[in-house]
């Protein structure tokens, strides 16, 4: 019997799918209605959120459909290996708060490019991290858009092609509609209420699991042991490197996750949507125990998975490892809580891609059309109305590109983009906020080298051919042995934006507008205005 057959009612599935979709909408509307049309507003919500708010809203934007799908499956199906994700991604997020969160929101205004043209000529530096914001945003959104194919063709019972290429393209439609209808402020809304649901959703399984052993993590431990002996695995769930042989890969794959998430321009972009840099940490602050909290259910729900489904089951189900969640979700509470995990699931999806879709949009409007082509002079009206118009080509790419990369490694999309981010954005913003020497050449140099030697090595490497879970699995022309490039790409990024810097220094011509730097990324002074006390 198909699995789809045991496992829900895609009319219900549907249902719990419009359902959310007619109400995110709802909200979108009624909180964007009457507002105003200014570039600020479009860009960042008009800053007018608060810090709880917005630490929901970054949850909502960080815990993607690769957190919740792909660290549970994970989990289920190699244990310790699978804990690593959950470990990199949380320490990604302390990284990006230590060094980033807050001097960048001093410094910038709507794009991470604001930041690096700060004490730099501004043409170049804006086109560099505009090109890079693009290149690392597509990515993700090929995964998300790929993702939610396989997610639907899980939940709903679609097999044929043709219908999941028709989801895929469903997605990056409604994704642009909350774009053009709500800007940031709508965008934001719908990760807050989609963070809420994720969290809420998976503290419930959490609950539910550790209940059925006497919250005893011990027994959960071993009954997922039992579990996947019996069904014939040779996995260890509880011993390392059952999963990455190699420990050069493993800290390869580390170095992107952990890097990766502070060069990632849409999380980035959310700590401008508020008013002052004490509601900037604040929001930090909630967005640190909601992502704690949900990095270490996924640890439950793994284990739980391995003990209820067990390996064999999710190996061999529609979308393999990333239906493992879904499928516990079916063994707790059947048909109506596999549906509503279904529901959250598929908004999680559409939840980041809108904030991908605005990020995307914002960087090619503000860095490259206001201040490359127009000098900087751009009427704010008419940028917007070039946002806006970029988010609808940016969402027909991402239909195209997801339709192409339907069924294909999307673990391999998620890791391009991590690399990506932390091999061209990562230094620069490093080097940018922390070295006064930082020249424009440095700049350049460090992203177009990062970006290059990336998605170069990736191209080359065995995540794309000469195996059967590679992209071009009847080809071979991998001779990068390992699939994330980042234990090269990064120290690449940083080297050459060194060298361009000894090079070719330019120091001395935006001295003045350095030490403003300086001042304003450690203090705020300058990034905001006089507050009533």
């Amino acid at each position: 019997m198909n699995l789809l057959e045991t496992m829900g009612n895609p009319v219900f599935n549907i249902a719990i799918f419009a359902g959310f979709v007619v109400i995110t909408m709802f909200v979108v509307i009624r909180v964007t209605r009457g507002g105003k049309k200014k570039a600020s507003d479009f860009y960042t919500g008009g800053a007018q959120f608060d810090g709880r708010q917005n630490g929901f809203a970054i949850a909502g934007d960080y815990l993607s459909a690769a957190s919740f799908l792909g660290i549970v499956g994970a989990v289920a199906l190699y244990g310790y290996d699978g804990l690593l994700y959950s470990v990199g991604f949380l320490v990604a997020w302390l990284v990006a708060l230590l060094l980033v969160a807050e001097p960048l929101r001093n410094t910038g205004k709507y794009t991470m490019a604001d930041v690096l043209s700060f004490r730099m000529r501004q043409k170049p530096v804006r086109l560099a991290a505009a090109i890079s914001t693009l290149a690392v945003s597509f990515f993700y959104l090929l995964a998300q858009m790929a993702g939610a194919g396989g997610l639907v063709s899980l939940l709903l019972g679609i097999s044929s092609v043709w219908g999941q290429n028709l989801i895929i393209a469903l997605v990056g439609l409604l994704m642009v509609g909350y774009v053009l209808i709500g800007g940031m402020k709508g965008t934001t809304w719908v990760q807050m209420i989609k963070a809420v649901l994720l969290i809420l959703g998976a503290g419930i399984m959490t609950i539910w699991v550790l209940a059925m052993v006497g919250f005893n993590m011990s027994e959960l431990l071993g009954k997922a042991m039992e579990t996947t002996a019996a069904q014939g695995s040779e996995v260890n769930l509880l011993a390392p490197m059952e999963r990455y042989k190699d420990p050069v890969a493993l800290v390869s794959m580390g170095i992107a996750l952990v890097l990766g998430a502070s060069g990632l321009p849409h999380v980035l972009m959310r700590f401008y949507t508020v008013p002052t840099a004490k509601e900037a940490r604040r929001s930090v602050t909630w967005a640190i125990g909601l992502i704690g909290a949900f990095y270490l259910f996924t640890m439950v729900l793994g284990y739980g998975a391995a003990w209820l489904v067990g390996p064999d089951k999710i190996a061999n189900m529609p979308g393999k490892a990333n239906a493992a969640a879904p499928a516990l979700a079916f063994e707790l509470g059947g048909a109506v809580l596999m549906a509503i995990i279904a529901g959250v699931a598929f908004a999680t999806i559409l939840a980041v891609v809108a904030g991908l879709t605005i990020t995307a949009s914002a960087s090619f409007a503000h860095d490259i059309y206001n201040s490359v082509i127009k000098d900087g002079k751009a009427d704010p009206a008419k940028e917007v109305k070039v946002a806006r118009w970029t988010s609808v080509t940016i969402g027909l790419i991402a239909i195209v590109g997801g339709i192409a990369a339907n069924g294909q490694n999307i673990a391999f999309l998620v890791a391009l983009a991590f690399a990506v981010a932390a091999s061209a954005n990562l230094p620069s913003i490093l080097y940018s906020l922390y070295w006064k020497r930082f020249s424009t050449a440095g700049a350049v140099w460090s992203i177009f080298g990062g970006l290059i030697s990336a998605v170069g090595l990736i191209i080359f490497s065995p995540a794309v051919s000469g195996n059967k879970g590679a992209m071009f699995p009847n080809v071979d022309f991998a001779w990068f042995p390992i699939d994330s490039p980042a234990i090269v790409s990064v120290p690449v990024g940083f080297f050459l934006g060194w060298l361009g810097s000894v090079l070719k220094p330019d120091g001395d011509t935006y001295a003045d507008q350095g030490a403003e730097m300086e001042v304003r990324s450690m203090t705020g002074a300058g990034a905001e205005g006089a507050l009533d006390h």
